[in-house]
């Protein structure tokens, strides 16, 4: 049996003007316009389509996901916040239900038979704010 294969996808973050870190593109706080919404939902799904791309991430039967925050400071956060951000990345590795869906097909589906999404992380401290994907592809 190989070991699995793990891969780190990188996901967009959205400036702030004036000089302001990012922030994550998505957040169960937000009160966003639906077609801010959606425009932020769409870069998420797109940036990361490329990124796994780029990664070289293969087709396979099972993916298990987990999405990862350094928000470059110490203050607290809920990391359930970040599960709009995480649904939208998913989105962007499985086959998306409509033909206006960008997806990169990397398994069937984002259901739990193909795919496991463990909850997302908030790693506090100073440094740059990042946000990403960790992948890894059971066959």
């Amino acid at each position: 049996m190989t070991a699995p294969q793990v891969f780190e996808v990188e996901v967009p973050m959205i400036p702030q003007p004036w000089g302001r870190p990012p922030l994550p593109p998505l957040t169960a706080n937000d009160r966003l316009h639906f077609m801010v919404r959606s425009s932020r939902t769409r870069l998420i799904r797109e940036e990361v389509t490329q990124a796994a791309k780029a990664a070289g991430i293969p087709v396979c039967e099972h993916l298990t996901v987990r999405l990862h925050y350094a928000p470059g400071d110490n203050r607290r956060r809920d990391e359930d916040n970040l599960y709009p951000t995480f649904k939208a990345a998913c989105d962007a590795l499985a086959r998306g239900p409509r033909r206006d869906w960008v997806g990169l097909e990397l398994v069937p589906d984002d259901t739990a038979e193909h795919m496991t999404k463990l909850a997302p992380v908030i790693h506090p401290g100073p440094g740059i704010r990042r946000l990403w994907l960790t992948v890894e592809v059971t066959r």
